[in-house]
């Protein structure tokens, strides 16, 4: 809907001032989102229920935020409530993860079920017309769904994409070679002996967060949160034991043959010093048809919480221009 407000004429009656007063009121009201307020609550899916949150009152376009993972939650991304006073945002864990229910059957646990979610979402929110974010894990989702070729999907935002693993775990080895040779010995010992709950490989592993996930120090209680209440059953399924090893169902996993089916307005971003390496994410953009790219400087995987005011900004200017086309 386009949102256009016209002037009485000079000669206009009191009752055709009220009324176009009145129709002033629905026209705006019609730009924004009806029914979304803030709140939160469930929405039943296949398995369980998942957990949403809807943050802010502004009238444009909703977004619908999907964390990484598998097996995560959406604390990581609250400095995405920033673009509230622009459009309502909405986050939500995904079945297994955060205030969600946590089923066990591992059946469930498959990239279409996760993304079948979303139709869930959408629907029972009555998001008819969205702008669709994916984080990591979830870039995997958001693009899986969009080739589903959905109505209403106004723009797609990739951030620190994982759409080739077998591209990721190339990255991660060369990151991998950047740490200590110590740390690297210590990886690669625990490894194989599969003794990677040894004190000895976690502060590898720390070490390995610290410079390509999240840069900033200390981390925030957001991201202590996330870690706390990661679902290591789902994580360790689909992806294995680290951000660097991957052993799970994910291991093959390749969507960018189908990069070039992408037809809504593409934004990548990544962290300069991030886990989905800049180069990694230029090839990703180069595969979609008009797609952008913003390398986001002194950060690394969670951009979003190494640098929150210039990340929020990147997104809202991308978002805002999809807007005026």
């Amino acid at each position: 809907m386009i949102c256009r407000v016209f002037a009485p004429a000079p000669r206009t009656t009191h009752r055709l001032a009220l009324l176009s007063g009145l129709l002033l009121v629905l026209a705006v009201a019609g730009c924004g989102s009806p029914g979304l307020s803030p709140g939160e609550g469930f929405v039943d899916v296949t398995g369980g229920r998942v957990w949403y949150r809807i943050v802010g009152h502004g009238t444009r376009t909703p977004l619908l935020v999907l964390h990484g993972g598998p097996g995560a939650s959406s604390y990581y991304l609250k400095p995405l409530a920033a673009l509230g006073d622009d459009r309502p945002v909405i986050f939500y864990d995904q079945l297994g993860g955060g205030h969600s229910d946590h089923p066990t059957d591992s059946t469930l646990w498959t990239v279409d079920r996760f993304v079948d979610e979303i139709d869930h979402v959408r629907k029972t929110l009555g998001l008819e017309r969205v702008h669709l974010y994916g984080s990591s894990w979830g870039t995997i989702l958001a693009t899986e769904y969009v080739l589903r070729r959905p109505q209403g999907v106004r723009s797609l935002i990739l951030a620190s994409p994982a759409l080739s693993i077998p591209r990721w775990i190339h990255d991660a080895d060369s990151l991998r070679t950047t740490l200590p040779e110590s740390l690297q010995t210590a990886i690669s010992r625990h490894e194989q002996d599969g003794t990677t709950s040894a004190p000895e490989y976690q502060a590898a592993m720390v070490e390995y967060y610290h410079r390509f996930l999240a840069r900033r120090q200390p981390w925030s209680p957001d991201i202590d949160s996330t870690f706390a209440q990661l679902n290591m059953a789902i994580y360790g399924f689909m992806q294995g034991p680290s951000e660097f090893t991957i052993t799970g169902t994910l291991k093959s996993y390749d969507i960018t043959k189908r990069l070039g089916e992408i037809h809504v307005p593409t934004l990548f971003t990544c962290g300069r010093y991030d886990e989905a390496t800049p180069a990694s994410t230029q090839f990703f953009q180069s595969l979609v048809p008009g797609a952008q790219i913003a390398i986001i400087e002194d950060s690394g995987h969670l951009t979003m919480q190494d640098q929150p005011e210039r990340y929020a900004q990147v997104l809202r200017e991308f978002l805002r221009h999809v807007e005026r086309e």
